[in-house]
C-alpha cells in the first residue's frame, strides 16, 4: 500500500487533484482512498488531505502518519507548516515551485523530488492559477503508481478544456531528482 498526503491552499484543487488520482487508481484495479481534511477555511488557507492506493482492498480509514509521498501545490507552506513530518526515510516529495533543488531545505528522508512551476503552467494553459491538475502530471512522472492515461481521460471527463493538457505539460516539464536520502 502507498500512503499519500496532499498540502495546498483552498482553491487551489487539493480535493480534486487527490479525487482524480484515485478514480484512476480504482480503473486500473487497484483499491485506493482518499480522506478529504479541511473545514470552513476560506481560499487560501492550508488545506490538506490523504490517499491510499493498494493492490490489495484497503481497510485503514485513518489518517496517514507515514506517507510514502507528500505532494505540496504551494511552496510558502514550506515556511508555514510541518509538510514533512512523518515522510518515509524513501519519501517522495513533489512541489510546484519555480525554485531550485539546491534553493529548498529538503530532510534527508527525501529520496526522490520532483519539482514543476505548476502555477506558471496552469496559467499558461488553463489561464488560472489553479495547480492541481498541472501538478497530477508531476505525480505519475514521480510516482509511476498510476497512469498517464487514466489521468489526463478523467481531467477531461471532470474539467475539460485545456486541463489535461496542463496535466501532460507538467509530466512533460517536471525536474526529478534522485537524492538518495537527502541532498
Amino acid at each position: 500500500m502507498k500512503e499519500i498526503r496532499f498540502h495546498g491552499r483552498g482553491g487551489q484543487g487539493v480535493v480534486k487533484a487527490a479525487h482524480l488520482i484515485v478514480d484512476s487508481a480504482v480503473q486500473e484495479g487497484k483499491f485506493a482512498h482518499f480522506i478529504p481534511f479541511f473545514g470552513v477555511e476560506r481560499k487560501g488557507s492550508p488545506v490538506f488531505g490523504y490517499g491510499r492506493i493498494s493492490d490489495e482492498k484497503i481497510d485503514l480509514k485513518t489518517q496517514v502518519y507515514k506517507p510514502h509521498c507528500v505532494i505540496v501545490m504551494d511552496d510558502t507552506l514550506l515556511e508555514a507548516i510541518p509538510v514533512f513530518d512523518g515522510l518515509r526515510e524513501d519519501g517522495i516529495f513533489i512541489i510546484n515551485t519555480a525554485k531550485t533543488i539546491n534553493e529548498l531545505n529538503l530532510p534527508k528522508t527525501v529520496k526522490t523530488a520532483a519539482l514543476v512551476d505548476a502555477s506558471a503552467i496552469a496559467i499558461d494553459t488553463i489561464g488560472r492559477n489553479i495547480p492541481n491538475t498541472a501538478m497530477l502530471g508531476a505525480f505519475v512522472k514521480a510516482t509511476n503508481w498510476v497512469s498517464l492515461e487514466h489521468v489526463k481521460k478523467n481531467t477531461d471527463l471532470l474539467f475539460g478544456g485545456q486541463n489535461s493538457v496542463a496535466t501532460q505539460k507538467a509530466y512533460d516539464e517536471v525536474k526529478i531528482y534522485d537524492l538518495q536520502g537527502g541532498k
